[in-house]
């Protein structure tokens, strides 16, 4: 689109706002009336380890919101020459699960207890032989419950509980509501009415019966949405936490706030039966549009969610991935540093990583494991990043990578064996996308040797998920009664291009022998969890 169309569309509200939580970054975008992206903005921020809980304070979160979208409009001011104060929609993602909890008052109860926190191994346990269903540690439900079970002196004075992105939608809108993909990770959701499973509700307060709270569950909880229901408007107030300055104006319409796991399906595609997304980036996970209910529950290795229209996903997640080789090329950028040199960031990446393409198909019998913190499908608990090799090891810098990027995946293999060897479950497109993808080829074959399947990364895919919560923004006011598929196939992928790698034969045989000897090594990280404080 030409420039002066877009600064024409900007001026008279006729774009659309995203914005993402991501784990290690907040990002806006903005997009032009054809769903493409126009400009950005973002604020780096990690969570923080506090008394044993992995959280970001209130603080963080209100101060990246504003940054991020102040970023946006200056950069909406270098390229166009205009201000942003109005949009036609916009919309709200986030890191989905985890556990906001406020009083009647609206006041923060406890510190805010992110997905990553793998402390309510007991609530997931029993919650999970309750309902017969997969209740994974870190869904909302399984905090709260677990904060019952340590007789934690907050849950009496409950009044609302809820996810990152239904808190910031909250504060912006006044709505208590949350995209019915989100809130298929904080409560198993009945896929026939699109609200939370009322046999499971009544089974919980049930079970919860004799501690004799003023509350019930369904008080707690957001409203679930589909996407494409009205979700609120932004207030004066909501508009001042966005823009402090007072000059993006108020009114706008918001679509209901959604998790990255929704946002990934938006932006690859793959909200149809028989599709499919990798998200690899701080953590992964793989997500399938399923045909038809699992045979049974896979308590602690798939768990079931929905598409932001409501249909069953079969979801493989694993809490580490990027994290550990991240800290390994950032001692190796000290390393050149030490020697009076510089590299850029990115070229370094390019470089370390590219190495992984020229190593050993098996990685030489190299054995890293990224456990930066416990992986419930391993039974690994606690995090213990380790290196492990035998002495006549093949030990290079090629292998080092190769085996770093593997072990990126290998929890997530874990689960998906499940899905394809004992639920014969059939795709026809996996797409992936975050930053295991950054590095052209690299992240796409050892995935796809990971997967053992063809694994495709459209051109678009790095634009992410505040572009895949944009894109649920346009759907709210521009679908014209269209099926969400329908709409993103028509009018958003229509013409896009995706880059495809197909493993090969060599390469899926090096990632089985590298997984069997990871299977194998679980048993050291478990004694490094045991051993090691």
């Amino acid at each position: 689109m030409e420039q002066n169309k877009v600064s024409n569309e900007i001026l008279e509200g006729n774009t659309i706002l995203g914005i993402e939580f991501g784990s290690t970054r907040i990002k806006a975008v903005l997009i032009n009336s054809q769903n493409e992206p126009i400009a950005q903005g973002g604020f780096d921020w990690e969570n923080s380890l506090v008394n044993g809980i992995w959280t970001y304070s209130l603080d963080e979160i209100n101060t990246g919101l504003a940054t991020s979208f102040k970023n946006l409009t200056q950069d909406v001011q270098n390229q166009y020459g205009v201000s942003l104060t109005k949009t036609k929609a916009l919309g709200i993602s986030a890191m989905m699960h985890g556990y906001l909890a406020f009083d009647k008052h609206d006041e923060l109860l406890v510190p805010f207890r992110t997905w990553r926190n793998t402390i309510t191994r007991d609530a997931s346990e029993q919650l999970s032989e309750l309902f017969d269903y997969p209740v994974p540690e870190r869904w909302s439900i399984s905090h709260l419950y677990q904060a019952i079970l340590n007789k934690e002196e907050h849950v009496k004075n409950l009044a609302y509980v809820c996810t990152l992105a239904s808190y910031v939608h909250w504060k912006l809108t006044g709505e208590k509501v949350l995209g019915i993909g989100d809130a298929s990770g904080m409560f198993p959701i009945d896929v026939q009415s699109h609200t939370y499973d009322k046999k499971m509700v009544k089974k919980f307060d049930t079970l919860i019966k004799d501690y004799n709270y003023s509350w019930d569950l369904s008080s707690l909880l957001p409203k679930a949405l589909l996407a494409g229901e009205a979700a609120g408007k932004l207030t004066k107030q909501g508009a001042l936490l966005l823009d402090p300055t007072g000059t993006f104006e108020a009114g706008i319409p918001l679509c209901p706030p959604e998790g990255d796991a929704g946002t990934g399906m938006v932006a690859t595609n793959s909200i149809a039966q028989r599709t499919g997304n990798v998200s690899a980036g701080t953590s992964v996970f793989a997500m399938i549009v399923l045909e038809k209910e699992l045979s049974k529950s896979y308590n602690k290795f798939i768990d079931l969610v929905t598409t932001p229209d409501g249909s069953l996903v079969a979801m493989a997640h694993a809490n580490n991935c990027t994290g550990e080789y991240d800290q390994w090329i950032r001692l190796f950028k000290q390393v050149v540093e030490a020697t009076g040199n510089s590299i850029p960031k990115g070229k370094l990446y390019d470089i370390l990583l590219g190495k992984a393409l020229e190593g050993d198909k098996d990685c030489g019998g190299l054995l890293p494991f990224n456990y930066i913190s416990g992986e419930t499908m391993t039974g690994i608990y606690e995090g213990r990043p380790l290196f492990v090799r035998l002495t006549n090891n093949h030990f290079t810098l090629e292998n080092f990578m190769r085996a770093q990027l593997f072990t990126a995946l290998g929890a997530l293999r874990t689960g998906m064996d499940i899905l394809f060897e004992k639920e014969h479950v059939q795709v026809d497109a996996i797409n992936g996308h975050g930053g295991f993808f950054k590095t052209a080829e690299v992240g796409q074959k050892m995935m796809a040797a990971a997967m053992h399947t063809p694994i495709s990364v459209l051109k678009t895919a790095g634009e992410g998920g505040a572009w895949g919560i944009a894109l649920l923004a346009s759907y709210l006011v521009n679908a014209k009664d269209a099926r969400l598929q329908d709409f993103l196939a028509n009018e958003v992928f229509a013409s896009s291009e995706a880059a495809t790698v197909v493993p090969s034969l060599e390469d899926i045989e090096g990632f089985n022998v590298f997984f069997a000897n990871y299977k194998k090594g679980l048993a050291v990280e478990k004694a490094a969890v045991e051993n090691l404080d």
